[in-house]
């Protein structure tokens, strides 16, 4: 069996300020999880994301990759980084190129690829993300939804094996946020991992695995959506809310004397209990009152 693609046992950092953004956190991230990373401003998300490929060292504490403890060489952090991909929130601080091929380019050309293998690679996540039509554009000409797929596909041109995104949905309307979501639905198998950083509670509910709860430094709630979101207290020590799909389901199950607690994962899958629920509901003839 494979070890999990990163281990972090006892990790603490501390910025040279003396604040600490992580405080002794120990988890296994497994391969081919989808993973909802969710906290309030100044919970320490980033900080978290910056200790995967190694541009940050945690103060305390081992971080391993793949079951081997990382000795932050340069070697090993340059190895480390063509495995592991960060696509920032904001993207301007991550495109820099005079047009999107050669941003979406600059990645498998420096991995040492052959040119035809780079042109592959641009040419198949440029289709992926629908980003084609924008290949002789600058970056800075583009929107801010049209500047995040570029992001998602400098870093999918390099075919990580783990994935993080930070508040990949931030600053979109609900149009692109769906587009967003709906990309990273379909570049995700059982060999990639992707984390991804979200205020947004009914995304994180909808799309994860996973989700880890980060509050002050620590990781205070960890396991699946359902999981998590039912810790009511503890969600809301960490000023978040519950989704609004397990707040409805819960008024439902409260006003309906239903005995199954089996939360809906989704919207739709709601909407189908509230119809069935309708049907069962809905007077039968002899029900009806004489006309």
């Amino acid at each position: 069996m494979k070890p999990p693609i990163f281990t972090f046992e006892h990790i603490t950092y501390e910025y040279p300020d003396g604040t600490i953004a992580l405080k002794d956190i120990s988890l296994s991230i497994e391969r081919g999880k989808k993973i909802a990373l969710i906290g309030n401003n100044g919970a320490g998300k980033s900080t978290f994301f910056l200790l995967f490929n190694g541009i940050i060292k945690p103060t305390k504490g081992t971080v391993l990759f793949k079951g081997k403890s990382l000795s932050y060489s340069r070697k090993e952090i340059r190895e480390l980084r063509q495995q592991v991909g960060i696509v920032f929130q904001n993207p301007d601080s991550q495109l820099f190129s005079s047009s999107v091929y050669e941003d979406i380019r600059f990645g498998p050309k420096n991995l040492g690829l052959t040119p035809d293998l780079v042109n592959q690679a641009v040419e198949e996540v440029m289709n992926l993300t629908e980003t084609k039509v924008l290949e002789d554009k600058p970056p800075h000409f583009l929107s801010i939804g049209q500047k995040k797929r570029v992001s998602i596909a400098g870093i999918l041109a390099m075919n990580p094996e783990l994935m993080i995104l930070d508040e990949p949905t931030a600053g979109l309307d609900p149009y692109y946020s769906k587009k967003i979501m709906n990309l990273l639905a379909s570049i995700h198998h059982k060999d990639r991992t992707i984390i991804l950083s979200t205020h947004n509670v009914d995304l994180a509910y909808e799309w994860a695995d996973e989700v880890i709860v980060l509050n002050n430094g620590e990781i205070t709630l960890r396991g699946t959506p359902s999981e998590v979101f039912k810790q009511k207290e503890v969600i809301q020590k960490s000023h978040l809310e519950q989704p609004w799909v397990m707040e409805v389901y819960e008024k439902l199950v409260e006003t309906s004397a239903r005995s199954e607690i089996t939360y809906p994962v989704s919207k739709t899958e709601l909407f189908e209990i509230l119809h069935k629920l309708s049907l069962n509901n809905r007077p039968s003839f002899r029900d009806r009152p004489n006309m």
